[in-house]
């Protein structure tokens, strides 16, 4: 017993202690956080170095598509949407003189990949070399390679391997392990392609399932192999056939042509100096931080940038401390309002990443855009990663839909539902009973109860009102007849390539070329120079964290203690499957299946 004792307040003083070195650290960090920040809102910036440069992109380094709002955001690198920007600009500049690239080992998001290859290959195109070097790459995934494949020279690590091979996903399946737990997933889903469920009510794929999955896939397999076939001046079957014969050693990956020197990075870097003539390599966040954009010029057009990604939520979608960007549906709306309300603005770019969310939210978005039309604002919308599900729903009454083609997109149905999980608490011995008073459906979404047959006939009803209002959007949105729609939707994910023969994407391209077809639209002359304008205005890092102290002590210090833990597989399992059993009301999500 005394033992007890001595170990139950051992833990007591142990917390203790522990919370409170965790807040001081928490201060002294978030201290030298906010005079980073500071710092950097009074323009303290370091001068550029005398004399042209070339540029370095790491790709190995995880990046969002887009600036997140964090206040934490300077300490990330640069989104796909910012390197395609400066890209852009460092075409025009005459003291950078070309771009070393860092390949991916491992893969990255498809589109990701494809969006960055469009951007080297324009930076190609004026006239300045782009040179890659991978220190293998040793994933299976071709996105890697895929990302890369266009550039003056390709190097490679002599000690590394060519494993790029195909492309891959992982679907987990706790079908057995719920039923294992006793926890009853009860879910609507329509139909049998919208299938992000499936990973609570399934122990394998359905046929619908596996033929939705394989054939996007293939689709985005098919765009790399091609890409990277008239990049490297070979037929397409042989670059097929290549890419499927490996692994390859250093050597024979050379050999084969899908390489052309070997070496270390700092080879090629020399490399890069020598051939461009100058001393110095600056990564490109460097350059952004030493060289910023010049501020839009007051006598310009305006085109509108109206960036989203993450899930889509109702009200602002404050990502909080700590937290995901999300797409508020207050917040972007506004934000649609405001650019279409602006006398300056000529037209709207809205760049969506996202695989779906609350369908009144989106909903919310949808009008908002068509307001914008309505106000004789063009909208022009650029799909990053994914723009599906409720992610298509906003897109669809644009005037223009651009999309990559790996772009993952569609999956126009709905579902919802919940987990029961009254036995599997039953089982520790915990009892949560619940009471109500009203009517029946009022424990419609509660964990405790299985659905009732007139509670589980309600809410299919009303979940096919939402399925009949999305596959109608986007029937007015697209212009096609809704048993168009009905036919090709049905909850089906599709790449862009495919959305486009199926017309729910009109172009192929990023956002670069999103910001052309907003120019077309709006009578813009593509000689004219335009300012591209954040609506609404992106945070400084001071202002970010101005917003985020708007939280607890109690809050932040539980975030600091908790943040590694959230970020384990198997706790972000358990959190998502929390989440749909404890979200009210309808939803607009695709399957998380990213495929690498």
């Amino acid at each position: 017993m005394k033992q007890f004792w001595v170990t139950f307040f051992g833990s007591i003083v142990g917390v203790v202690v522990g919370s409170v070195l965790t807040v001081v650290l928490a201060i002294f960090l978030i201290a030298g956080m906010v005079g980073s920040a500071v710092q950097n809102a009074q323009g303290q910036r370091a001068s550029m170095p005398g004399g042209d440069i070339i540029l370095e992109v790491d790709l190995r380094e995880t990046r969002l598509d887009q600036p997140t709002r964090s206040p934490f955001a300077f300490t990330n690198p640069l989104s796909t949407t910012e390197i395609v920007q400066t890209l852009q600009r460092a075409e025009t500049d005459s003291s950078v003189r070309g771009v070393i690239v860092r390949a991916s080992e491992f893969g990255m998001a498809p589109a990701q990949a494809e969006e960055l290859h469009r951007a080297f290959a324009s930076f190609l195109d004026s006239g300045k070399p782009v040179i890659a070097h991978a220190q293998g790459f040793e994933g299976t995934s071709v996105t890697g390679y895929f990302a890369v494949s266009g550039a003056s020279q390709i190097w490679l690590q002599d000690t590394a391997s060519f494993s790029a091979t195909g492309l891959s996903t992982e679907t987990p399946f706790l079908g057995g392990t719920f039923e294992q737990f006793g926890i009853q997933p009860e879910f609507v889903q329509f139909y049998e392609y919208k299938n992000a469920a499936n990973t609570y009510t399934q122990t394998d794929y359905t046929d619908a399932h596996r033929e939705a999955t394989l054939s996007f896939l293939g689709s985005i397999y098919d765009t790399a192999i091609a890409t990277a076939a008239a990049d490297r001046g070979v037929e397409t079957s042989r670059m097929n056939t290549l890419i499927m014969s490996g692994p390859y050693s250093a050597e024979q990956a050379q050999q084969a042509g899908l390489v052309d020197s070997l070496g270390h990075v700092a080879g090629a870097r020399q490399a890069a100096l020598e051939a461009a003539g100058v001393e110095t390599i600056l990564t490109i966040e460097d350059y952004v931080r030493r060289s910023p954009p010049a501020a839009p010029a007051r006598n310009r057009p305006v085109i509108a940038l109206i960036s989203g990604q993450g899930a889509i939520v109702t009200g602002q979608g404050d990502p909080g401390f700590g937290g995901s960007d999300l797409i508020g549906g207050d917040q972007m709306s506004a934000a649609i309002q405001a650019a279409a309300d602006d006398t300056s603005v000529r037209a709207i770019v809205l760049r969506v990443d996202t695989g779906g969310g609350s369908a009144i939210a989106s909903d919310q978005i949808w009008d908002a855009v068509v307001r914008a039309r309505e106000a004789g604002k063009p909208v022009v919308v650029s799909m990053g990663t994914a723009a599906a599900s409720g992610g298509y729903y906003i897109s669809a009454p644009a005037n223009l839909i651009y999309a990559n083609a790996t772009t993952l997109t569609g999956s126009i149905g709905m579902l919802s539902g919940k987990l029961v999980i009254d036995e599997a608490l039953g089982r520790v011995g915990l009892n949560i009973e619940p009471l109500y008073v009203g009517g029946d459906y009022t424990l419609a979404y509660s964990s405790q109860t299985e659905w009732t047959e007139e509670q589980r006939a309600t809410f299919y009803e009303m979940a096919e009102d939402v399925y009949e209002d999305f596959t109608e959007r986007v029937a007015e949105g697209r212009g096609l007849p809704l048993s168009r729609v009905q036919e090709i939707a049905r909850g089906r994910v599709w790449t862009g390539a495919q959305a486009q023969e199926l017309g729910l994407v009109d172009r192929i391209g990023g956002l670069r070329d999103a910001i052309d077809g907003a120019r077309e639209l709006a009578g813009i002359s593509a000689d004219e120079r335009v300012s591209i304008r954040s609506f609404p205005a992106q945070p400084t890092p001071l202002e970010a964290f101005q917003e985020l102290f708007g939280i607890s002590a109690q809050s932040a210090q539980a975030a600091a203690r908790f943040n590694a833990l959230m970020e384990l597989p198997e706790v972000r399992a358990a959190l998502a499957a929390r989440e749909q059993s404890q979200t009210q009301g309808m939803r607009l999500v695709m399957p998380d299946e990213a495929p690498r």
